[in-house]
């Protein structure tokens, strides 16, 4: 992806319209997957994660796009909204690549370690978003880093609690492999600059 010249103003409005294109293009597509999961009575849901089992494992892919029902969606939103786009930031393909990495590393640890059950939701990527904005600021150590650190941190800190089993029916694992995710996340993205 091209960087974006702070000195001109039609550079980044082009790339505001692009993060605004990805962010709705991903949450249209999580409401159109619910509006059909609920059409078809909530039978895509099995295409979560069940933990340690065969057929589970396909949940790592599918399982992020996938909601229990609306409130549950609308729920991750709002979350994923913001802190996508502040990872976006700095480069848009940041956002493609700690989404990977968040996604995959809360899969893997709910597969493995997670309670009997379906898993599903994009609450573990959103975590993942979470840990990398906290982190990026102790690997990279630069202004713009602590600065969004600090603001994440300001909006969103509440959410540190999410790691631990403090709710029945959450699925606690997810959120915490998420949020591991995305301390890597920020470590390799740190090492490569």
């Amino acid at each position: 992806m091209r960087r974006t010249d702070p000195n001109d103003p039609s550079s980044i409005s082009r790339e505001i319209k692009t993060h605004v294109g990805i962010l709705g293009g991903i949450v249209g597509l999580l409401w159109l997957i619910e509006i059909i999961d609920v059409f078809l009575g909530g039978r895509l849901n099995f295409y979560g994660i069940i933990p340690r089992t065969s057929i589970g494992l396909r949940g790592i892919l599918f399982a992020p796009f996938l909601h229990s029902n609306f409130a549950h969606l609308i729920s991750n939103t709002i979350p994923f909204i913001t802190l996508g786009w502040f990872v976006m930031l700095r480069e848009t393909s940041d956002f493609f690549l700690v989404s990977a990495i968040v996604a995959i590393a809360s899969g893997v640890g709910v597969w493995l370690f997670g309670s009997a059950g379906i898993h599903l939701g994009a609450s573990g990527v959103i975590f993942g978003y979470f840990g990398f904005l906290l982190s990026r600021a102790y690997f990279e150590r630069s202004a713009l880093a602590v600065a969004l650190s600090l603001a994440v941190a300001l909006l969103y800190g509440g959410l540190i609690w999410g790691v631990l089993p403090t709710r029945i029916g959450i699925s606690w694992e997810g959120h915490l492999f998420g949020f591991v995710g995305g301390i890597v996340a920020a470590r390799w993205l740190s090492k490569r600059r």
